[in-house]
């Protein structure tokens, strides 16, 4: 089923000022980094878009874009079986709309993009790569297969996009063609106050999808610690499948030794902004990342933060915040344990540089000129 606002009925399409841009992604349906960053960027401009997830879209996302006038082509593809499918009901949709540029969001997205785009004789091809390659272990096999094929078909990008200097980094070594790849991190809407209150740092949450590259297992074996240090710190976890339903959640928290009466599990949430009004420091325990979005989103609201070394996290946290090496609890649960100790003054200071150095580096509407600056280059599709 596609998706179309009446402002969008009529778009000419066919010159290049008229012309949409194409975003095609994995699946508009999940509420992942990826996905949070496209409605991001389609809320903050008016240029005329189309979006074709290769799976679904979903209301959380539609409502975040607030845009009825970007049209939508969901394919329905769930699956190796639905690929040439897909391919070839996009290639008819390149065809139709004739797109002035194709961006290309996640591996499964870059290949059927950008064969569909070879077949159709459509403009220039960009990809944008949302993650790093710390722990490949951890992509399913599907996965694996998509960053191979990915790979092979890197030279036809007309330009590469990275959301962290790591995951350049890792994936050129993997092969990946450079002479077109630029690092352009997420950007977060700021919100308009965000004053810290001095107090204790009691409240340590976290805010991630149940996945393994989240590596929730570390972040509660340090809580685990710092309750023991600390009778009066509690701990806040937010985020798809983290709730009391999830027999995998509630074994981890009791392997890890947690007292489940100290840890509210939110599960996914709309209102991010509550969630950060609760806490007092996010912790970031993840194997793997590209841009970490909830880093930046926390600092936005004036919290400080502890983080893994992974992906550009140690970059956007800079001296804000703490950044211990992945997989290792001991050094997550003392570096949580540093802010537990400082005095209330300090904690808040913290808050309100790290807000500082988002809104100088990291905000959307910075970010949305260099996407528009990408878009408009001509390379090899």
């Amino acid at each position: 089923m596609d998706y179309v606002g009446s402002e969008g009925a009529g778009l000419e399409v066919g010159t290049d000022t008229a012309a949409p841009v194409m975003h095609v992604i994995t699946n508009f349906a999940a509420s992942g980094g990826a996905e949070t960053m496209l409605a991001r960027l389609l809320a903050a401009t008016s240029e005329p878009t189309i979006v074709v997830p290769l799976i679904g879209v979903s209301e959380r996302n539609l409502s975040l874009a607030g845009r009825p006038d970007v049209e939508y082509h969901p394919l329905n593809a769930r699956g190796a079986v639905h690929m040439p499918g897909a391919i070839m009901k996009l290639t008819g949709l390149m065809r139709e709309k004739r797109p002035r540029a194709v961006l290309c969001w996640m591996y499964h997205a870059m290949v059927v993009g950008t064969l569909s785009a070879r077949l159709a004789g459509a403009p220039p091809v960009f990809w944008t790569v949302r993650q790093a390659l710390d722990d490949p272990r951890s992509l399913t096999r599907s996965t694996r297969l998509a960053v191979a094929g990915a790979r092979m078909l890197s030279s036809r990008a007309a330009g590469i996009v990275y959301n962290s200097a790591r995951a350049r980094e890792q994936h050129e070594q993997y092969g990946y063609a450079a002479r077109f790849g630029k690092v352009i991190p997420n950007g977060v809407v700021v919100p308009e106050q965000a004053d810290p209150t001095p107090r204790k740092a009691r409240v340590f949450g976290i805010a991630a999808r149940f996945h393994p590259q989240k590596d929730h297992l570390n972040f509660f074996r340090a809580a685990a610690q710092i309750a023991a240090q600390f009778p009066d710190a509690r701990f806040v976890a937010a985020g798809f499948g983290l709730d009391d339903r999830n027999s995998e959640v509630m074994a981890m928290i009791e392997d890890a030794g947690l007292d489940p009466a100290r840890l509210k599990l939110l599960g996914e949430l709309r209102d991010m902004g509550d969630f950060y009004s609760q806490i007092d420091v996010l912790v970031l325990s993840s194997r793997t990342e590209g841009f970490p979005n909830v880093v930046a989103e926390a600092m936005s609201h004036a919290r400080p933060v502890v983080t893994t070394n992974v992906g550009d996290a140690a970059l956007v946290v800079a001296d804000t915040g703490k950044v211990v090496s992945p997989g290792d609890p001991d050094a997550l649960c003392e570096a949580m344990a540093e802010f537990a100790r400082m005095p209330p003054e300090q904690v808040a200071d913290l808050g309100k540089r790290a807000r500082q150095r988002i809104v100088a580096n990291y905000q959307v509407k910075h970010i949305l000129g260099e996407y528009q600056e990408i878009l408009s280059q001509r390379g090899p599709a």
